[in-house]
């Protein structure tokens, strides 16, 4: 097996993976802000049985880079929170197509913080996703979980994105550190901002709402970026990107299969403009008569 197809492998268990966290955050039947306290207290403890097996805890690291780390902790944390916020509003297939407008988010940051230019072909299909996100907003969706706040719910998930996105500005400062440990810290950020705030008076009496917690800890925060970073190493950017669009595929598939979750056609032709338009933004799709190698990102 080549490095690539095992790395494609990789990467597509994590975004599959990545794709039922909302089915645990809505198994477990707790409030947004206690779920991501637990996925983090959770992840923390996994992610230091991680860190220390592979010798992470040896390496040399600034203050600064904790303080980094630390502040987009703050950014991840966040978002963790408005997106599990948006899934009982806006239903889990929404809310996780709405949050992948996550590459447009860089976009703006791009051109404010890093000098990049904003070319015909980004502006276009960031106008492509607009119109997929305002096509969403017409119907609510048909899910026996989803509340009443539907346009709530869109605005968590574009708060979470964006959040998302700051978080990503950080961790671009943050060369050379190990993904893993920066994770750590990340999480163990959250552990301290969120427990004044948890009901720890009122915790979970049964085993499902405990194995949920403990399984987005556990899977989709040690599990599942020991996958994705592994994959990281192995494969071309361009397939990196390609493959991180299992994650709403497979949000989608779930909500569908475990809840019934039925769409309106204006919000599937909605979802799949801005899918369209984040994977052109993501592979760098160009317009008529321009390929690749020449189109600017």
């Amino acid at each position: 097996m080549t490095e690539t197809t095992r790395g494609s492998i990789e990467m597509t268990i994590a975004m599959t993976l990545m794709g039922t966290i909302g089915w645990f955050v809505v198994m477990s039947g707790q409030p947004a802000i206690d779920v991501v306290f637990w996925r983090c207290l959770f992840g923390a403890l996994a992610l230091t049985v991680i860190c220390a097996g592979m010798g992470l805890f040896k390496g040399q690291v600034t203050k600064g880079q904790i303080g980094l780390a630390a502040l987009g902790g703050v950014a991840i944390v966040l978002n963790w929170l408005l997106l599990f916020s948006a899934f009982p509003r806006a239903s889990i297939s929404i809310s996780t197509v709405v949050y992948n407008t996550q590459p447009f988010m860089l976009l703006v940051f791009g051109a404010i913080f890093f000098g990049e230019k904003l070319t015909i072909r980004k502006i276009g299909l960031l106008g492509v996703a607009f119109v997929g996100v305002i096509a969403i907003t017409q119907n609510r969706p048909d899910a026996v979980y989803v509340g009443t706040d539907y346009l709530t719910g869109i605005l968590l998930a574009l708060g979470a994105a964006f959040l998302w996105a700051v978080a990503a500005v950080i961790t671009k400062k943050l060369t050379g550190m190990r993904p893993h440990l920066i994770t750590l810290i990340q999480v163990s950020v959250g552990v301290v901002m969120l427990a004044p705030f948890v009901g720890f008076t009122d915790l979970p009496t049964d085993y499902q709402s405990w194995l949920m917690l403990a399984g987005m800890g556990v899977i989709h925060t040690g599990l599942l970026y020991i996958l994705m970073y592994g994959a990281i190493q192995k494969l071309p950017t361009h397939l990196q990107g390609a493959l991180s669009f299992v994650y709403p595929v497979s949000a989608i598939t779930i909500d569908a299969i475990a809840f019934g979750v039925t769409l309106a056609p204006i919000q599937l032709s909605g979802m799949a403009a801005v899918l369209f338009a984040a994977m052109g933004m993501t592979l760098g799709w160009g317009a008529p008569g321009l390929t690749r190698a020449n189109v600017e990102r």
